[in-house]
């Protein structure tokens, strides 16, 4: 059954969000999470050209583990199906999620995600890009200005 609801929960994460489309009703729930059109550092949501592909992952931290710092060349969303992530832009700015929040991630931008309140975290992920592009470009040689030797 939680499989079923992660597919329903990236179904309707993954098309366009219209309220009424489909109405609640005794046989059926709906729940908006979100509805956007720019990243959480306030950038439009631009598709890429191409054929499009949508890729929905779960992505798992354990706990106090972080992703290593990386960017999207696409537009992705997250849903923090568990635990506590703090995600930390370049330039220092951060935003804290919880179970139950979403992200729309930011797009070519280096951030770096980690799993805080030592526990992990289980992200749904869903990437909008074109068939073919890759999805995140890691970059283990940034070291933010804060960690940088004097």
């Amino acid at each position: 059954m939680r499989y079923v609801s992660v597919a329903i929960l990236a179904l309707a994460l993954s098309v366009p969000f219209v309220v009424g489309a489909l109405d609640n009703s005794a046989a059926v729930k709906v729940t908006p999470l979100a509805k956007t059109s720019a990243s959480w550092d306030g950038k439009p949501t631009v598709y890429p050209a191409g054929a499009a592909e949508v890729t929905t992952l779960v992505v798992e931290l354990a706990a106090g583990a972080q992703t290593g710092w990386h960017e999207h060349p696409v537009p992705s969303f997250a849903y923090v199906i568990e635990g506590a992530l703090e995600v930390t832009r370049e330039g220092g700015a951060t935003k804290v999620l919880r179970a139950g929040e979403t992200l729309s991630e930011v797009v070519g931008t280096l951030h770096n995600g980690r799993a805080l309140d030592g526990k992990p975290v289980k992200l749904l992920v869903l990437y909008t890009g074109a068939a073919g592009q890759t999805l995140t470009i890691a970059h283990p040689e940034f070291v933010p200005p804060a960690a940088k030797p004097q």
